[in-house]
């Protein structure tokens, strides 16, 4: 397999990796062998190295000395503790981008619609993917780019599918709620950076 030329390299290793993680083809506590994986991808082993140490940052692999590199067994408290940090950022956004998406929700609305044909599928993978769209899209109304790197380091997108992956946190709907806060920005809520918050926080896996 040969990694196309998208974005950088080390960006493809790491969606490679992440991949293989939520799809559970490495499982927690398992070894990821760098060699193995340059291999597979036809490219050398830096790159790998470097997508490997951003994703132990991001706290979902470890390294120890002669045991390489391993899945961490991450609990319902490992995945729950970037909630708090999300749901403030997000609060933050919300209230910088009420303004902006009150005369105009064209960014979300396409999401809120996918969403209701992942529920009616229970497509989870949809599911997961057009969540974090949204509230992307949420957090890039907000104009501000120090917040928005901020919050993508966070790593949203991996840890939405690992929460509804191996703890099952699945929820019935995902369009409803979202299509209220759509409704709640259109309207010019006052209270939308407490309503976004207290929406991030309920999403939360409980440990």
């Amino acid at each position: 397999m040969t990694v196309p030329v998208v974005h950088s390299l080390r960006e493809q290793i790491r969606e490679h990796i992440v991949e293989g993680i939520v799809s559970g083809r490495w499982k927690p506590g398992e070894r990821i062998v760098e060699r193995r994986i340059a291999t597979e991808l036809e490219v050398s082993q830096t790159p790998v190295r470097e997508a490997l140490r951003e994703l132990e940052s991001l706290r979902l692999i470890e390294s120890a000395p002669n045991k390489g590199v391993r899945v961490r067994n991450l609990t319902a408290a490992d995945l729950e503790e970037s909630y708090p940090v999300r749901a403030g950022l997000e609060q933050i956004a919300a209230e910088l981008a009420a303004g902006r998406l009150a005369s105009d929700c064209s960014t979300l609305e396409p999401h809120v619609a996918a969403l209701y044909e992942a529920d009616a599928a229970s497509d989870g993978t949809a599911q997961v993917r057009h969540t974090v769209a949204f509230h992307r899209e949420l957090v890039k109304a907000a104009g501000n780019a120090v917040l928005l790197h901020t919050w993508e380091t966070l790593g949203i997108e991996v840890f939405t599918a690992l929460s509804i992956r191996w703890l099952g946190t699945v929820q019935k709907s995902y369009a409803e709620e979202h299509q209220e806060l759509v409704e709640a920005f259109r309207r010019g809520d006052p209270n939308i950076g407490a309503l976004v918050k207290a929406h991030v926080l309920g999403c939360a896996p409980r440990a």
